[in-house]
């Protein structure tokens, strides 16, 4: 499908969205959006094993744990300051690349809140917690864009 065939039909649905009336509700919160597939690894894995699971599940982040209790975060950024620096992915281990008690969020937590955070602290993923229970990250792209609800036929 060519760019033009798809903003030509992106244009068509948001034309019968409007004709028809509907307007999709606001998602408001981060429990709304948040999924609960995310990747946890622990501190002392390699950078390589964890580079390959990303690569794998294609995220941008992991959740780093220790006895089952949130200690970091590793992202994209993180894996990046690592190979600038040169290290052997081999042997480099999370703990010393990842970002450590990372600033997390809760389900209630607007969207909007919850973008403004990674905005001015400059990060793209957010952990979100339910006290001491993870229940996944929400990325900057999923929030600023999950502020509405697709319309029933848009596919």
């Amino acid at each position: 499908m060519s760019l033009v065939s798809v903003i030509r039909s992106h244009a068509l649905r948001r034309a019968r969205v409007s004709q028809s009336g509907y307007t999709p509700p606001l998602v408001s919160t981060l429990g709304d959006i948040v999924k609960p597939t995310y990747i946890t690894v622990a501190p002392e894995d390699t950078l390589g094993e964890v580079a390959e699971r990303m690569s794998a599940e294609n995220v941008g982040a992991v959740l780093v744990k220790d006895y089952g209790r949130l200690i970091g975060i590793l992202t994209e950024r993180d894996m990046l300051r690592a190979m600038a620096a040169r290290v052997h992915t081999s042997e480099a281990r999370v703990r010393q690349w990842m970002t450590q008690d990372p600033i997390t969020a809760p389900p209630d937590m607007s969207l909007e809140d919850a973008s403004n955070v990674m905005l001015e602290h400059g990060f793209r993923h957010l952990p979100v917690v339910d006290g001491p229970t993870v229940l996944g990250i929400v990325s900057l792209r999923r929030a600023m864009g999950g502020r509405r609800r697709p319309a029933p036929d848009a596919a």
